[in-house]
């Protein structure tokens, strides 16, 4: 796949955000979600710990603030850059709100939902589908991962 210097620069913005996550004491993942003409709308790291929210994952809370940003629920033409593959909650929430485009750095084989696991990001049944790009950055991603969760151990 060939990545664009925005993609790159976005994946290492949500890779700060991640950092930040793992820094509270949460799993390290961070997410970017630009508009159609590459601006950044928000940025978010995993939550649900320190809010005490189930749903207070990256992609959800980077959402929220994009929809408020935008003055609407639908997010056409944006791009969303999250370091893992997002959840099956996630990747409802992301068709739901007709994100364009999904770049993720690496697969969760333990509940990735756009191609891992499920692919709810490209389900016929839906209303919308989304592009999805993987892999940009992975080894950064993974990294953080491991070593976050060699430490906990």
């Amino acid at each position: 796949m060939h990545w664009t210097p925005e993609d790159i620069a976005f994946m290492e913005k949500a890779l700060e955000q991640a950092r930040m996550a793992a820094k509270t004491g949460e799993v390290p993942v961070g997410a970017v979600l630009t508009n159609a003409e590459g601006k950044i709308l928000a940025q978010a790291f995993n939550q649900p710990i320190s809010l005490c929210d189930p749903t207070a994952h990256a992609e959800i809370l980077a959402l929220r603030e994009a929809a408020k940003r935008a003055g609407n629920y639908r997010l056409l033409g944006c791009t969303i850059y999250v370091t893992l593959e997002p959840c099956p909650m996630c990747a409802g929430a992301l068709v739901y709100a007709r994100i364009k485009r999904l770049v993720f750095a690496t697969h969760d084989p333990k509940a990735g939902a756009c191609g891992t696991i499920f692919n709810i990001v490209d389900n016929k049944y839906l209303n919308h589908r989304i592009q999805v790009c993987a892999g940009l950055l992975a080894e950064k991603a993974q990294k953080l991962l491991q070593d976050f969760f060699k430490q906990r151990r």
